[in-house]
């Protein structure tokens, strides 16, 4: 429902919101909340995640585990139960919700939003969006036929994952690399699933995250977009840059933005989705998938927007109006990777020199260890263009380094 009212924190009558991850977009959303005067309790897998030094409380559970989920939520009785992860039992979360519990945007969004195979069968099937062509398999002879399907090359990729954990791109029927394909993607598949999904390879042009989100006017649900945020990958499964506003042409941008519309009505509930659409070099506009939550390329709206995603997600889940945010600069964002394995308290250095270029602005999400391939920051820049933008957040990225000691 609509909300007019906020009592203070930590006093009878709160409002409570309970994030089920704690990274750096929960961080983001811990800080928006308490500008609203929300009481916020943390929770992740692993003790001092980033939302946790904000937070009023912290827990750290297993997640996956759905008596773990449950008994927290009821103890904790907040106003809504907002994850920030996929790794959380869905089963929790229904049962949840079923109690009378919000689950933000709900728990049918995030139980098909976490597994590729309902996703795809959801977006293709029930929404009738574009999609690359796939196939599922569940052991690697399944893998081989869909293969052939689907046409070389293919990428295999397991049922519930995220970040690129899994993927394999195949581009040779040898029955040996398919099976090593396959039990790797299903080595990196969240709980004890043999099911994968094999899809087409397309060579992209660029990608796209939309922000979709919906909110309460009233008894009312309301749907809007913002501005489409254009990214790029380099190669890797992972962001590494994003920017606004977009540069691309109109025609595009309107089927990209019907797409992410249409996704978030098709999910419904309140809330941000973090709507990732492909344009292939030979000119499709294909929907990949969907995060019922704020996007890591979404961190650039911390420069670009009268709102950030996170003051969206924020203000909808409170039941709070939020008015479409206009452009209030060209930005981007640059984010910082680690290959160090297992250091705990890393240093972030070459702040000096980053901080010395105007507009430039840094998120150091302070993680208490690393691994490789762990995203420990962001660079931020506002320019006088994209482009502008763009070459400050990389010159200033160039300059940060993770060290040991």
């Amino acid at each position: 429902m609509a909300r007019d009212c906020i009592r203070s924190p930590m006093f009878e009558g709160s409002v409570k919101l309970l994030l089920l991850g704690s990274g750096e977009l929960g961080k983001e959303v811990a800080i928006e909340a308490q500008r609203l005067g929300a009481e916020v309790i943390a929770v992740d897998r692993y003790d001092w995640a980033p939302a946790m030094h904000v937070a009023h409380r912290r827990y750290v559970i297993d997640m996956a585990n759905p008596r773990a989920v449950k008994s927290l939520v009821r103890r904790e009785n907040p106003d809504a139960v907002i994850p920030e992860i996929e790794a959380i039992s869905p089963e929790a979360l229904e049962e949840l919700e079923s109690e009378g519990y919000l689950v933000v945007p709900n728990a049918r969004a995030v139980k098909i939003s976490m597994n590729r195979l309902e996703l795809r069968k959801f977006a293709a099937g029930v929404l009738g969006l574009p999609t690359t062509k796939f196939e599922f398999a569940e052991n690697p002879e399944e893998v081989a036929e869909a293969c052939e399907k689907v046409g070389l090359p293919c990428l295999i990729k397991p049922e519930m994952s995220s970040s690129g954990h899994g993927h394999v791109k195949i581009s040779s029927l040898s029955k040996d690399f398919i099976a090593k394909a396959y039990s790797f993607a299903t080595s990196h598949s969240r709980g004890k699933s043999r099911r994968v999904i094999v899809e087409e390879f397309v060579d992209l042009a660029l990608e796209y995250t939309v922000l979709a989100y919906r909110y309460l006017d009233g008894s009312k649900p309301i749907t809007e977009v913002c501005e489409p945020i254009e990214q790029w990958r380099y190669g890797e499964y992972h962001y590494v840059e994003s920017w606004q506003p977009p540069l691309s042409s109109p025609t595009t941008l309107s089927r990209v933005v019907e797409i992410a519309k249409r996704v978030a009505e098709g999910l419904g509930g309140v809330g941000i989705f973090g709507v990732e659409v492909f344009l292939t070099k030979d000119g499709r506009v294909l929907f990949s998938e969907v995060a019922p939550r704020p996007h890591d390329t979404g961190l650039v709206t911390l420069v670009t927007q009268e709102l950030s995603e996170f003051a969206i997600h924020v203000r909808s889940v409170l039941g709070l109006p939020v008015p479409k945010p206009k452009i209030i600069s060209h930005g981007a964002s640059v984010a910082v990777y680690t290959d160090l394995d297992n250091v705990w308290s890393p240093k972030i250095c070459g702040l000096q020199e980053a901080l010395r270029i105007p507009g430039v602005d840094i998120r150091i999400f302070g993680k208490p260890y690393t691994y490789p391939g762990r995203r420990v920051a962001v660079v931020l820049a506002r320019g006088s263009s994209v482009e502008d933008a763009l070459s400050k957040a990389r010159r200033a990225a160039k300059t940060i380094s993770i060290r040991a000691e």
